[in-house]
């Protein structure tokens, strides 16, 4: 087993599998994120299921809302889903770039330290 404090990058081939679970990660949280909108803008906000779905995909994409939503309840949980979504958006942007962040961060580290040896 390598030492994870190793002073070198790990394998292409392990990079990729890290950026593909953490892709499978935020394309789940965005698929819990959209069926809490569509359940919440059906059952709460008494929309249909298709209208459901367009305005819980509007919301979480960050477009705005498409349906017109006339009872109360419907329009507090419109306004939370809308938190909600902003911060889904932006743990699926942190999810997606963090492999390359930690990837780039630690090669211009290790080049820092190569510099420094000579």
């Amino acid at each position: 087993m390598r030492d994870p404090k190793a002073p070198h990058l790990i394998h292409y081939s392990i990079f990729i599998k890290r950026i593909s679970k953490n892709l499978l990660v935020a394309f789940a949280v965005l698929l819990i994120s959209l069926m809490i909108g569509i359940f919440g803008y059906h059952y709460i906000a008494d929309i249909g299921w298709v209208d459901s779905i367009h305005n819980a995909s509007m919301i979480l994409s960050g477009m705005g809302p498409v349906a017109e939503i006339n009872n109360t309840a419907g329009k507090l949980f419109s306004s939370v889903y809308a938190i909600f979504s902003g911060v889904a958006f932006i743990t699926n942007i942190g999810l997606l770039f963090a492999p390359v962040a930690h990837r780039l961060i630690h090669k211009l580290n290790l080049s820092d330290d190569d510099s420094s040896d000579k």
